[in-house]
């Protein structure tokens, strides 16, 4: 069984899809594959379904929607070539207490991004950019749109979406800051310029557009981000840019030399959640 949820929700077999149609179904379905060969309990799932709404069926109606699923890989199962005696209870498991999708060593796609993202964070810390660049890329490049895009999220699969849009973001910076260590300031200002318009309050982004503008000479601009900046946080936050945002301005306008911008020692690990403009 083959996983991937960073985009729209794909689990197949033998690349054939048990997606279903249904909205509620799916929802049971994409839960389980971002646990993928892991318990998923009752209760967890119908939180997601009914949130603190469950009406009396709950249960029985559950049970329903992971037999409409059997059914779908059952249906997979019979025209596909499958190990001998594999059986759809043997892929969709009961748990005392909730469910299992076994994916029977089958690809996940956030495991792959996970593991391309660990190497690159370990080569940075290495001081291979060149290395980091190349695994962040790799990472970056099995997103295939907005984690679950097709998917009517409840609280706990909204909370999951978030948690890995997040992490795409943050990898992305890290993406960013080991090109900016290999030289690559041209190639990137325009990245950073439609990243800058589309996470107006996001320092990350818009210190390194500053760092950026300030290498290619053109520090007059790299102000203007600034002010941009400074204008987004106080009018929708009522803040002032961050001490390390403020020190990058405060040496662009001294015209000295050093115009690296380092975030904080637990920025990546604890990034705000920031929306895209509009």
């Amino acid at each position: 069984m083959d996983i991937s949820v960073l985009g729209p929700c794909r689990v197949t077999y033998q690349q054939m899809s048990v997606v279903p149609t249904a909205a509620k179904p799916r929802k049971v379905l994409a839960l389980l594959a971002l646990s993928p060969d892991r318990f998923v309990s009752v209760d967890c799932l119908m939180e997601e379904l009914w949130e603190e709404r469950q009406p009396r069926s709950a249960p029985t109606t559950l049970q329903t929607y992971i037999l409409h699923l059997r059914n779908l890989i059952a249906a997979i199962l019979r025209e596909a070539p499958v190990p001998t005696g594999l059986d759809v209870k043997d892929i969709l498991v009961t748990k005392p207490g909730g469910y299992l999708l076994n994916t029977g060593g089958g690809s996940v796609d956030v495991r792959e991004y996970e593991a391309r993202a660990a190497a690159g964070h370990r080569a940075m810390t290495a001081g291979d950019h060149a290395a980091a660049a190349v695994k962040f890329r790799e990472a970056l490049s099995l997103w295939r749109g907005r984690a679950l895009v097709d998917v009517q999220t409840g609280p706990r699969l909204m909370a999951e979406a978030r948690h890995l849009e997040e992490s795409r973001l943050t990898l992305l910076g890290r993406r960013i800051e080991a090109d900016l260590r290999l030289g690559r300031h041209h190639e990137i200002l325009g990245e950073l310029a439609g990243l800058c318009a589309e996470y107006p309050l996001d320092e990350t982004f818009q210190a390194q557009h500053m760092a950026a503008l300030c290498r290619v000479g053109r520090r007059g601009r790299a102000l203007e981000v600034y002010a941009g900046l400074r204008l987004a946080m106080k009018r929708e936050l009522g803040l002032e840019p961050s001490q390390a945002v403020a020190r990058l301005q405060h040496t662009i306008l001294s015209g000295a030399p050093g115009t690296d911008w380092e975030p904080a020692a637990d920025a990546w690990r604890a990034r705000p959640q920031l929306l895209p403009a509009g």
